[in-house]
């Protein structure tokens, strides 16, 4: 009888143990997806251009623009623009962050060198440019995966080079601009400076 009272202590005492454990985990997952919410960029990392992994949670307490470039596409003069619009505001908070991205009709096939380089040659590009990336099918950037399943805004794939994605000083995804819209529009202008104001 001592024997079998013993077995069961030891079994209950591990399934204790076990389901707490378990329940440890599950507020842990909690807590994480409270602190990044789903339509949030905060719980993501990129590279940037030399490797390095950057935590977009560096970025919180900024607004941010999101574009994905390409160097010989027809909307690479927007670079003018977004340099322009970077001067303007990054004073006050805001930031670029641009990825490279030769997912259509290859028109990004540089290295990261060489788009560093015809950037801040041709256009004089301060803000920072990311490593070269997917935006499109299975090896999409995951960011990439958020932006554009985000019910923030329209969701969809990525159409083509210079979409641009609006995100508020807490991560959360504002807006998203189509590639003929120009970083100078009205409308950009409008919704950046509500969220700096914000």
């Amino acid at each position: 009888m001592r024997l079998k009272n013993l077995l069961a202590i030891v079994l209950f005492s591990t399934t204790f143990i076990f389901c707490a454990q378990d329940n440890n985990s599950d507020s842990q997952n909690e807590t994480e997806q409270e602190k990044h919410p789903v339509n949030t960029i905060s719980g993501i990392s990129v590279k940037d251009m030399e490797g390095n992994s950057i935590k977009l949670s560096d970025y919180e307490g900024k607004v941010l623009l999101i574009v994905n470039v390409a160097s010989k596409c027809g909307f690479t003069p927007q670079y003018e623009g977004l340099q322009t619009l970077y001067d303007t505001y990054k004073s006050q908070g805001f930031e670029i962050l641009a990825f490279p991205c030769n997912d259509f009709k290859g028109q990004e096939p540089g290295t990261n060198d060489e788009i560093l380089d015809f950037c801040s040659s041709n256009y004089g590009v301060t803000f920072k440019l990311f490593d070269k990336i997917k935006v499109l099918g299975e090896d999409k950037e995951p960011l990439y995966k958020l932006l554009t399943n985000s019910t923030a805004v329209e969701t969809g794939d990525i159409g083509w080079n210079f979409e641009k994605f609006l995100i508020s000083k807490d991560g959360e995804i504002l807006k998203r601009f189509g590639s003929s819209t120009e970083p100078l529009s009205a409308e950009i202008l409008k919704e950046v400076e509500s969220a700096l104001k914000s």
